[in-house]
């Protein structure tokens, strides 16, 4: 039985205090995980469908087996989970800015933990996505069949100023220069569907769409929803 609160860790970073904490709710057995970052709440594992949902969306646009995917936000691992359980993925490469989460990972803390010993086939690599995309060849060529995103809350609001570019245009293009032939983004947002940023991804891609995903929300005894873009390169 668990403690009805728990601190599990706590770590100063550049980003602002980071809390990974654990509490169980009186009419439920199942411990909710939940992550601060200064005074943003991120996550918490009791919202977890648009998450597992937006892998889903983007691995059903791919065709083909030996899958190489780079899922760009580790958080509490429901998307990186989902992506391993399609058997075609033969490559999952995990970007996460923050060290301390990807130690959540290796070290078990979180019920949905992966990492490079639970599953051969993925790598966690510590590195600010945005910033890799503003350099030269950041992948050493790799071109990727799906490349899911789950790091700010949505394009109009984000984490950190440095992230703003990579919802225009020109970061958008960024973006599928490393995307294979028919290969398809996925982005998650908390925000209903924009449809300027629908129109950004347009001008990029093949195809762009903004799929709302319904879930229950039991704290507030009514239906939520997200969004999950998702836009395919020509195959």
């Amino acid at each position: 039985m668990s403690a009805r609160f728990e601190e599990l860790d706590w770590r100063p970073t550049a980003m602002g205090e980071l809390v990974l904490r654990r509490r169980r709710t009186p009419s439920s057995d199942v411990d909710v995980y939940e992550v601060k970052l200064g005074d943003e709440f991120l996550m918490s594992s009791m919202f977890t469908v648009a998450e597992v949902e937006m892998a889903r969306l983007a691995l059903r646009e791919v065709s083909g087996t030996d899958l190489d995917v780079l899922v760009g936000g580790l958080g509490l691992g429901y998307t990186a989970r989902t992506v391993l359980e399609d058997p075609r993925v033969g490559r999952l490469t995990v970007v996460e800015a923050l060290a301390e989460v990807i130690d959540w990972h290796r070290r078990g803390l979180v019920p949905a933990s992966t990492s490079e010993s639970s599953d051969g086939r993925c790598t966690l690599h510590h590195g600010d996505l945005f910033a890799m995309l503003r350099a030269d060849d950041p992948f050493g060529g790799r071109r990727f069949d799906a490349f899911v995103v789950d790091i700010d809350h949505s394009p109009r609001h984000v984490l950190a100023p440095g992230h703003a570019d990579f919802y225009t245009p020109s970061g958008t293009a960024r973006l599928a220069a490393h995307l294979s032939p028919g290969g398809v983004f996925a982005l998650w947002s908390n925000d209903p569907p924009d449809e300027a940023y629908t129109a950004v991804l347009a001008e990029v891609f093949a195809t762009a769409v903004a799929e709302v995903v319904r879930f229950p929300n039991p704290l507030q005894g009514r239906e939520a929803t997200n969004t999950v873009y998702v836009a395919t390169t020509p195959g």
